[in-house]
């Protein structure tokens, strides 16, 4: 791995052995140990005994020759899947069964509020058996109205739903991935995984938000969380992208367009 400036995954530390490690690994105030190491990179992991537990510590790195070191981050970025065609799922059942349930929800206007989101999800998911989930809350409903929502109009049609949905289905995929235990909840270290499998790059400060925004008291994300995670993340980059006209990365909001993106997203 070397030259590597991402994130290592789980599987590099399986068949990659450590080159020096504290002599006992035990719950103490402090640990403090020497190493000296032949010339080469090196990853170095501060940790603690107990998972999910913040601490600080000290680092000294001593060298004849000048150094480099900095820390291990991913480029904040997000890929941006083409819709699929309309006409690929003309004829599916689950197209029928969703515009049946779509029509009775939404009435004549074939729009639909973040209640009425809400019951048609919640009609949709009850009937997959697999995901161990109570449904949808409106909170999440509010959010993937806003990132459907094209018009303003604080609805989406059957249109954006059938988009909507395609985005749900393929994170479902995910989750069902790493929710290998079948608890209905995957931990804080498969939510980072999941987030880079659903084409989400961040760094370890935007991953520790996500910890604290979306996991419970013993850091596990639950079904529906986890979607409004990814509902979240890909409102935000959706937005950014748009005010991001000439594609260097950076933009410019008064406190108005500021507010806008931060109260819609």
């Amino acid at each position: 791995m070397h030259g590597t400036k991402h994130h290592l995954q789980k599987e590099f530390f399986l068949y990659n052995a450590s080159k020096a490690r504290s002599k006992t690994y035990i719950n103490m105030r402090e640990i403090s140990e020497r190493f000296r190491l032949p010339p080469s990179e090196y990853v170095i992991i501060p940790s603690t005994y107990e998972p999910h537990q913040e601490g600080e510590f000290i680092l000294r790195v001593f060298s004849e020759k000048r150094s480099l070191s900095e820390e291990v981050e991913n480029m904040i970025e997000a890929e941006r899947p083409s819709r699929p065609s309309a006409k690929a799922r003309e004829k599916s059942e689950e197209e029928q069964q969703f515009r049946n349930i779509f029509r009775q929800i939404a009435g004549d206007d074939m729009e639909i509020n973040a209640e009425e989101l809400r019951n048609v999800l919640n009609n949709v998911v009850k009937k997959h058996k697999d995901l161990k989930t109570e449904g949808f809350e409106l909170e999440s409903c509010r959010s993937m109205i806003a990132l459907m929502d094209t018009d303003g109009s604080g609805k989406i049609n059957f249109d954006e739903f059938r988009h909507l949905w395609d985005k749900i289905k393929s994170w479902q995929k995910i989750f069902k991935h790493y929710d290998t235990d079948h608890s209905g909840t995957i931990n804080s270290y498969e939510m980072r995984n999941a987030v880079k499998d659903a084409g989400f790059r961040l760094n370890n400060q935007l991953y520790d938000i996500i910890t604290m925004r979306y996991a419970d008291k013993n850091m596990n994300i639950d079904f529906d969380s986890f979607i409004c995670c990814f509902v979240r993340l890909d409102a935000m980059f959706r937005a950014f992208h748009a005010f991001d006209k000439d594609g260097d990365g950076i933009i410019k909001l008064n406190v108005l367009e500021w507010l806008q993106l931060t109260m819609y997203a």
